[in-house]
């Protein structure tokens, strides 16, 4: 599941940062220090599921923000796949929504 998130908010990063004709984000770029695997690991041992929440929202905002909000198409895909994620009530239960959510991010790219 770390590297799952680790994906999701990669992804975001990339939409909200990248830029074209500049240098690709990547995993060990400085702005994925707080969304590395490990982090979501250390959360994921802890049981740490608001803090899990917390971190893939905040992705999920700044992606949302780059293609334009909910009053775009994209926008209101990402906002229902984010509710969906939002709407899990245990880690174990992550994991679908999760990989729509992942899935969703790959293709807007």
């Amino acid at each position: 599941m770390e590297l799952l998130l680790e994906t999701v908010a990669l992804f975001c990063l990339k939409l909200a940062y990248e830029t074209e004709g500049a240098s690709p984000i990547l995993r060990d770029d400085p702005i994925m220090s707080d969304y590395e695997r490990e982090v979501f690991g250390l959360l994921v041992r802890r049981g740490d599921f608001e803090g899990i929440q917390f971190r893939v929202a905040h992705c999920v905002g700044l992606a949302l923000y780059a293609i334009g909000g909910v009053d775009t198409v994209l926008g209101r895909e990402l906002q229902r796949l984010a509710a969906d994620f939002n709407a899990t009530g245990t880690l174990e239960q992550l994991d679908r929504p999760l990989i729509a959510l992942k899935d969703y991010l790959k293709d807007i790219q």
